[in-house]
């Protein structure tokens, strides 16, 4: 599934790459993708063109003329460039054709994806924005703030880093690596979570994702790479995908649990 990093990467080799291209058709192969009407949705969106991609979480944001296009690529989501003469392929959803007759095309296996166009104005309205909370590189990401988040939760810290209305963009693979980063055992309850705990957190989660961008994400079998872009961060994992294996610090064996029916990698000693 992509996480932060992942869609971070995806939206700085879009913006090489489709910026300022007239477009001149549009083809919604799978209208339930959309939470816009699908006329609405291409008449809008010819002869305009993206002047902007940006992110909030693991939402892209495509800035046009006069609207943004949302974009949640959820868990299988890719986008492709092609000629406009190659044959449409079956998960290819959402074909923008530009006048140079290349095609953005969106594909995705699950159809789980989500795209709303809507007027500039509304970006801050959109629940789906507007309840997203601080990414880890946010300044304002604090123990202060953490901690403040974590009061009186019964649920495993795991479970809590995932909810993308308390830190946005960690997902299953870098929560898992940050947890191990931080030497805390993923059941702990988020009530239970110390100061200092709250700051290896933080600091954790800070470097990882940093190290994830540079690195162009994490390409593992639930996200492969699209646009010509493979990420590389999977060959520095110390826990992720790493059932049965040894710990790369104490060389004890990883396990793997289901925590709220995800799949969790730890160490056992390190993360006592």
């Amino acid at each position: 599934m992509p996480e932060i990093a992942e869609v971070e990467t995806v939206r700085k080799t879009l913006k090489k790459q489709i910026l300022h291209k007239k477009i001149k058709e549009v083809k919604v192969l799978y209208e339930k993708m959309l939470e816009s009407n699908p006329i609405d949705f291409k008449k809008d969106l010819i002869n305009d063109e993206f002047i902007d991609i940006k992110r909030k979480g693991k939402w892209l944001i495509f800035e046009l003329q006069n609207h943004y296009l949302l974009s949640h690529l959820r868990m299988e989501g890719k986008y492709f460039l092609k000629e406009h003469d190659e044959p449409i392929e079956k998960h290819e959803h959402i074909i923008i054709t530009f006048q140079d007759n290349t095609d953005l095309r969106y594909h995705d296996t699950r159809k789980f994806g989500r795209m709303n166009l809507i007027n500039k104005e509304d970006l801050e309205t959109v629940e789906a924005i507007k309840k997203q909370g601080l990414e880890p590189g946010d300044e304002d990401l604090t123990s202060t703030y953490l901690l403040s988040k974590l009061k009186n939760k019964n649920l495993p810290i795991k479970t809590i880093l995932l909810d993308q209305t308390i830190i946005s963009g960690l997902g299953n693979i870098y929560a898992n690596e940050v947890l191990f980063a931080s030497h805390i055992n993923p059941l702990k309850k988020g009530k239970d979570i110390t100061k200092k705990e709250a700051e290896d957190i933080i600091i954790s989660a800070k470097n990882i994702i940093k190290r994830a961008i540079e690195l162009g994400g994490t390409t593992i079998k639930s996200y492969t790479s699209s646009l010509g872009v493979t990420g590389k961060f999977q060959q520095e994992l110390m826990v992720h995908k790493r059932e049965n294996e040894e710990c790369k610090i104490c060389h004890t064996l990883i396990k793997n649990e289901k925590v709220n029916g995800r799949s969790t990698y730890y160490c056992p000693h390190c993360q006592k």
